[in-house]
């Protein structure tokens, strides 16, 4: 029998991740690579918070740099949380994107190498030559049921975006499986969380392309607090009710965002508040003294980081005015 994990277990790396948090760039500090005079003093502010040399001009080396950076905090929580559950739930995800590359370069008859990312569950060479060979027993049972649907998918239909549709519902059943198994109701409530933004941005991209309610119906995905069929209601009506039905959730704001985007506004800021909803359930982490939840909201918010770093950075090198760079920042954690 697995043993149970209270939430004393936590009390030693909860300590930890709280003093790991005065190292999480907070509004001021991006403010300042910001406002940097040139890339040279942006990329001095970053190293003297701890980061390598991030090279905007080289979006791939600063890819790189930015994942050996996950990588290494997923590798430094994960020696020491009690349960490594709470550590794959954000690995995971690296395992589908993978999966997507893999597939997706099989059809073209293409490399995947430079688009694998080697941060899951599996290391990426041995997810490649499993899918590559069809091999397939030694992966995850969740994940390998996946790939076989995805590639059929793919095979049959030579259509990419349906096999990563697809490949992602699988990703998110599979973190609704670790949250259930865990017991863990803040780990749910996250998963919930990004299945609804999810969700949400299915619609409205959904009514913006002018597709139909049945097109949604195959994107939608399970497990979110918002009812598919409250949601396919709107997409029969056009878009009317979509404020109203989010209007009590933390979803709000990026609805209205939405609602906005369907009668022909950016969907920038809209993306952006479905990100700040979900990052909104995470902040509750902050007022828990210790257990798991401090945890998943310090690597949630480590996300966020890089996120926001990526667009801070190419938005510098692409010229933009900061102020478009600032309002594509996503709600940090500090």
């Amino acid at each position: 029998m697995a043993k149970r994990i209270k939430d004393t277990d936590y009390l030693a790396i909860s300590a930890r991740v709280r003093a790991m948090e005065t190292g999480l760039l907070t509004r001021e500090r991006m403010e300042q690579v910001l406002e940097a005079r040139s890339d040279e003093e942006a990329v001095k502010i970053l190293q003297e918070c701890g980061y390598p040399e991030l090279d905007a001009t080289h979006p791939e080396a600063m890819d790189a740099a930015l994942s050996a950076a996950r990588e290494s905090t997923l590798s430094d929580l994960g020696d020491s949380a009690p349960d490594p559950r709470y550590i794959d739930i954000f690995k995971l995800k690296y395992d589908y994107h993978n999966a997507k590359a893999v597939l997706k370069a099989g059809a073209m008859g293409t490399d995947p190498d430079h688009m694998l990312m080697d941060m899951g569950r599996v290391p990426a060479a041995e997810l490649k030559e499993a899918i590559q060979s069809g091999e397939l027993d030694n992966l995850p049972a969740r994940l390998a049921a996946a790939v076989a649907e995805a590639k059929e998918v793919l095979d049959t239909t030579r259509d990419p975006q349906l096999s990563d549709i697809l490949l992602d519902r699988w990703c998110y059943r599979d973190m609704d499986d670790v949250a259930e198994a865990t017991g863990s109701k803040f780990l749910h409530g996250y998963v919930k969380a990004q299945i609804d933004a999810a969700n949400l941005r299915f619609l409205v991209r959904t009514l913006r392309m002018g597709k139909n309610a049945d097109f949604l119906r195959g994107v939608l995905f399970e497990g979110g607090d918002v009812a598919e069929d409250a949601i396919l209601a709107v997409s029969a009506g056009g878009g009317n009710g979509l404020a109203e039905l989010y209007a009590s959730t933390r979803f709000r704001a990026a609805a209205e965002a939405g609602a906005e985007a369907l009668r022909g506004g950016a969907l920038t800021e809209f993306e952006k508040l479905c990100d700040d909803a979900v990052g909104d359930y995470l902040a509750g982490a902050q007022m828990v003294p210790f257990g798991e939840a401090p945890v998943l909201g310090y690597l949630a918010a480590r996300e966020t980081e890089y996120t926001n770093l990526r667009i801070l950075l190419l938005g510098r090198s692409m010229g933009l005015p900061a102020d478009v760079i600032r309002s594509r920042l996503r709600a940090g954690y500090v």
